[in-house]
This record gives C-alpha cells, sequence and structure tokens, in this order.
C-alpha cells in the first residue's frame, strides 16, 4: 500500500512539475490573435456555465416587468457600452470585435432572446475571463444592468423608442464620463 501511495505521489508531482515547465516556457498561447485550442475552450464554456448556474439570480427578477422608459435607456446604454463589440441591428462587426480570438456575439443575427435575465445580467455585470466582455459592476448600477438584460431579452419584441435606437444608433446621446472607479479589493 506504501509503495502504491507513493507511486501516485510521484506520478502527481511528475504531472506537476510537466504543467508547470510548459507554462513557463510559453507553450501555452497567450497570444490575442489565433483561435483557442478545443481542450481550452471545453475548460472555459464547462467553467463559464457551472458558474452561471451557481451564481446567476433566479426569478423572481428585479425592476421587472422593464417599461417603455427602461428599454429606452437600455438601448441608450447598449449603444454606449456594449455595440462597439456587439454590434446593433444594421451594423458590421467593428474593427475591435474582430480582433478578438473569442468572439463577440453580434446580437443581431446571434441574439439571447433564449437565455434567462439572470444569465444575461450575471455576464453584464461580472464579464468573462479570456474573452473581451468587461465586468459592469464597477460602472453601472443594479439597475442599469437589469434595464441592458431585460432589453436583450427582448431584443425581437422591443417598443417603439428603444427599436428607433437599435436600428439607428445615432440617436443615442454620446456617452457620459463615468465616475472615478472604486479601488478594486484584492
Amino acid at each position: 500500500m506504501r509503495a502504491f501511495l507513493l507511486g501516485v505521489f510521484v506520478a502527481l508531482a511528475a504531472v506537476a512539475i510537466v504543467v508547470f515547465g510548459i507554462v513557463q516556457t510559453g507553450a501555452v498561447p497567450a497570444r490575442q490573435d489565433i483561435r483557442p485550442g478545443k481542450l481550452e475552450i471545453w475548460m472555459a464554456n464547462t467553467s463559464l456555465n457551472a458558474t452561471i448556474e451557481r451564481e446567476a439570480p433566479k426569478p423572481p427578477y428585479p425592476f421587472n416587468p422593464p417599461s417603455d422608459a427602461d428599454f429606452a435607456a437600455a438601448a441608450v446604454l447598449y449603444v454606449q457600452n456594449c455595440s462597439i463589440c456587439h454590434g446593433t441591428a444594421r451594423s458590421t462587426p467593428s474593427a475591435i470585435a474582430r480582433g478578438f480570438a473569442v468572439r463577440s456575439p453580434q446580437f443581431a443575427k446571434h441574439g439571447v432572446e433564449d437565455d434567462p435575465e439572470g444569465e444575461t445580467y450575471w455576464k453584464i455585470a461580472h464579464g468573462i475571463r479570456m474573452t473581451g466582455m468587461p465586468a459592469f459592476e464597477d460602472v453601472l448600477d443594479e439597475r442599469a444592468m437589469w434595464q441592458l438584460a431585460y432589453f436583450l431579452k427582448h431584443l425581437d419584441a422591443l417598443p417603439p423608442r428603444a427599436r428607433a435606437i437599435w436600428n439607428d444608433p445615432t440617436l443615442a446621446p454620446p456617452p457620459t464620463a463615468l465616475p472615478a472607479p472604486s479601488p478594486r479589493p484584492s
């Protein structure tokens, strides 16, 4: 039994040394201009899905049902904060969106209307590691993030003012300066 446990320990130590060596030599790709490998995609998606399942808000959701004013406010927020990567009704991917190794979904073509609002809220609030999706919890308040989640959930059935902004982003006012960021805990 001792020999078996020693063998397991030695095998685990050898694997740890090999993994450390792979990382230290730069054999794990760190470039943004190459597509991630199948193993990396599987690991990232599996972890993301498990995290969302565990952490995303569950119904009943706050600020529901959203008003037409909520949808219009969200359309403006979307144009000012999201459209550069995710596009609008009639846009093509921007140079920034095309530069990501993990492509940003273009919501006019690949919407999230079938995702639960809590999942979309979680992605807006926390971002997605190793993609271009930032966390907005330090720059948008909770209501604004929920407005965006409801807006994205209802892209196929927006009220007129929100639909107009989605179709013509020039109807949205220019972004206002964001407040200074709060210090992030380590």
